[in-house]
This record gives structure tokens, C-alpha cells and sequence, in this order.
């Protein structure tokens, strides 16, 4: 099971690099729910901000994950380095993510999605 949700997690995270929208959704829950800093949306806002262009990411560079799992219920820990583009002006921020997957008629989706920022 924990193969399967870093498959998940990580098909997740080439969609976000490419801001590809319908990649990012095949892997969420329609009433997925995102945890950014300063701001909290669902998963349409989500989309809508890479389909603005917003969100501009540009390298993402993944350090390390941990799967962990309670029955239906898995969360996936991302140590990242997110560099993207915001207003013009590109900004890289170190990242654990909090990824919290649930099996909903044997499919593995994502229902959250939590940015916290790593300082050291």
C-alpha cells in the first residue's frame, strides 16, 4: 500500500511541476482541501490559481517521503524545495507537506493537502 501512495503522491507532484490541472485532479477528491501559507482553498481555487497562472512553478525537487497508514487512511510526508514563479518574481521555498490520502471505492485520492514551511 505504501508503494501505491508515493506512486500517488508523486503523480501528483509531476502535475503540479508541469501545472498540469487535470493530472492534479485525477489524483484528488473533488472535495480535496488545500493548506497554503496565508491562504486555504478547495480544489477548484487550487486549480484555478495554475490555470490563472498564479502558481508558476518552475523546479521541484524532492528531498525525501514517508508513508504513513491507519486502515483506509494514509498520509504521504514530502520533504520539497518549491520554486516557482509568484507576481513575477520567482521564490523557493523548503517545505514538508502534509499529503493525506483515503481509499474511497478502492482508489487511493488525495483529501488534503497541507504546505508547512521548514526554517533551519
Amino acid at each position: 500500500m505504501k508503494e501505491i501512495i508515493l506512486e500517488q503522491s508523486q503523480r501528483f507532484w509531476k502535475a503540479l511541476e508541469a501545472a498540469d490541472t487535470a493530472g492534479m485532479r485525477a489524483v484528488c477528491d473533488p472535495d480535496c482541501f488545500f493548506v497554503h501559507i496565508g491562504a486555504n482553498c478547495g480544489l477548484d481555487e487550487e486549480m484555478a490559481a495554475f490555470e490563472r497562472k498564479i502558481f508558476q512553478p518552475t523546479v521541484i525537487a524532492i528531498h525525501g517521503q514517508e508513508v504513513k497508514e491507519w486502515g483506509d487512511t494514509a498520509i504521504c510526508l514530502t520533504d520539497v524545495d518549491y520554486s516557482l514563479l509568484l507576481g513575477g518574481h520567482e521564490t523557493t521555498h523548503h517545505f514538508m507537506t502534509t499529503e493525506v490520502f483515503q481509499n474511497r471505492d478502492g482508489a487511493w485520492k488525495l483529501i488534503q493537502f497541507t504546505f508547512t514551511a521548514l526554517v533551519h
